[in-house]
């Protein structure tokens, strides 16, 4: 995969909603709700530009039956692909464009983990550049390693991730 980063883009949502709408013709009743998450979602971050799109669904198995659809928007079918309970889609190969990470709607832990993560980064402009010159510096020294540039972020991640999720409980 080729990696990188750059100035957040204002079409970014535009481009979200446009796949969302794709989506929805073909989900219809299984479609619960989407997101847009990961850095694209966060006016000023730098970011690949990816569009990263949390699909909530009735029934995660029931989403399996989908694949044709979703392959003829383009997307890789990729199962759990690491993650218990989820399903992930890719779309772009090498200069992806488009990523799903679908769950049940029931499987809170993640589905909160994502947006209080969004959520966080939005509210907090130092942290999220702090995070893009993070992701900038390891798309340079990783260009076309996705292990090295994810390992890179990981620590950073982690520890935003739980003060999101401490953040995400105390204003609600």
């Amino acid at each position: 995969m080729n990696i990188k980063v750059v100035d957040y883009s204002q079409n970014w949502n535009y481009e979200y909603k446009i796949e969302e709408q794709s989506i929805k013709t073909f989900l219809q009743e299984e479609f619960v709700n989407s997101f847009h998450i990961g850095s694209t979602s966060v006016p000023g971050l730098k970011a690949k530009p990816i569009i990263d799109i949390l699909l909530v669904v009735h029934d995660i198995s029931e989403l399996d039956t989908y694949s044709e659809q979703f392959e003829s928007l383009g997307y890789e079918v990729m199962g759990e692909f690491g993650i218990e309970g989820r399903r992930y889609f890719r779309k772009g190969g090498d200069n992806r464009t488009h990523q799903i990470h679908a769950f049940q709607y029931d499987n809170i832990q993640e589905i909160e983990r994502h947006l209080a993560f969004r959520d966080y980064l939005r509210q907090s402009p130092e942290i999220s550049k702090e995070y893009g010159e993070l992701k900038s510096k390891l798309a340079d020294k990783y260009p076309t390693d996705i292990d090295g540039y994810g390992d890179g972020k990981d620590d950073f991640i982690k520890k935003i991730e739980k003060k999101a999720l401490q953040w995400h409980w105390s204003v609600r």
